[in-house]
């Protein structure tokens, strides 16, 4: 049996308590626990450690992955380490990033094609490409009424606009919206808009939009949470909302280079946006995974109003 002392003196570490309270309920392995977490591995790894030689946590082999798993600790200690689940603000999103994760084992399709995905491009195939298949794509888009918020140049607010009944681009930069109003000219894009606005108040009418895009825009916003009610505004009762954007990364460097107020979200992040927002049917997904560093991911959500 563990040391009473020695398991109170480790579990009022809020980050200790946090990992037991996700083992409590399934055995994770050290990347899931990472994914819903968001600590670094090293980190990670010197938490389990210290709760392993406590003899609060035991870990097995299950083929390249070792999982860990609560070792029953005594049923007083249980009891209060659920009420001091009330004193972590985290833990219930981590109940909620849990909920991802298990959906991500069960859905063993999704596996198969993040991994086909990976292999796209590598080998040559005559006519085959990434800009054939997006062309493709584009021309099956219906008549609708589009919002690129956050559009910089516009560059997918033209593309858009091809097939789209009318396309608003959104940007706080005076100059991007002169850039993309000129390039739209040029192009004899009449249905492609440039308004100049914040996302956090869209120069857009409510329920206006059938389908508004946050690509890779979301990590710009003061608030980002305010930038998906805003969305929510403008759309129409069925609209859809698209997030593409950055997985949460650690790669500081991103705030000097890019400009970026966030280093990305996580999942259950994106998903708390939208549902407090007030969509339903929500679903992310992983697109894509870069192989150099810093490796980053990038995320698919869609919500529907």
């Amino acid at each position: 049996m563990p040391s009473i002392l020695k398991a109170l003196r480790l579990v009022a570490d809020p980050n200790r308590l946090r990992i037991l309270l996700l083992l409590k309920r399934e055995e994770l392995s050290v990347n899931e626990l990472q994914e819903i977490l968001g600590m670094g591995q090293s980190s990670l790894s010197t938490q389990l450690s210290q709760l392993k030689n406590a003899e609060l946590v035991e870990d097995r082999r299950n083929g390249k992955n070792i999982l860990y798993r609560l070792k029953h600790p005594p049923g007083h200690l249980m009891e209060l380490l659920r009420e001091a689940a009330g004193e972590v603000p985290e833990a219930r999103e981590d109940q909620a990033a849990l909920d991802l994760v298990l959906e991500k084992r069960r859905d063993r399709m999704r596996a198969y094609f993040d991994e086909l995905a990976g292999k796209f491009g590598r080998q040559y195939v005559p006519g085959r490409s990434w800009q054939g298949i997006a062309e493709m794509l584009l021309r099956l888009v219906p008549p609708m009424v589009i919002g690129d918020l956050g559009a910089g140049e516009g560059t997918l607010s033209q593309m858009l606009a091809r097939g789209a009944r009318q396309v608003i681009a959104v940007d706080n930069s005076a100059k991007m919206v002169e850039f993309g109003s000129k390039l739209a000219r040029e192009h004899g894009l009449a249905n492609l808009e440039y308004r100049m606005g914040d996302l956090e108040a869209l120069p857009i009418e409510a329920e206006s939009l059938d389908l508004a895009i946050f690509s890779q825009s979301l990590h710009h916003a003061q608030h980002p949470a305010q930038a998906a009610s805003e969305a929510y505004r403008v759309l129409k009762p069925g609209g859809r909302a698209v997030i593409l954007d950055l997985v949460r990364h650690h790669f500081e460097e991103a705030r000097e280079l890019y400009a970026d107020l966030w280093l990305g979200f996580s999942e259950v992040e994106l998903t708390g946006f939208f549902a407090r927002a007030g969509f339903h049917s929500i679903s992310t997904s992983i697109v894509h995974r870069e192989q150099e560093s810093p490796h980053f991911e990038t995320m698919l959500a869609i919500a529907l109003k």
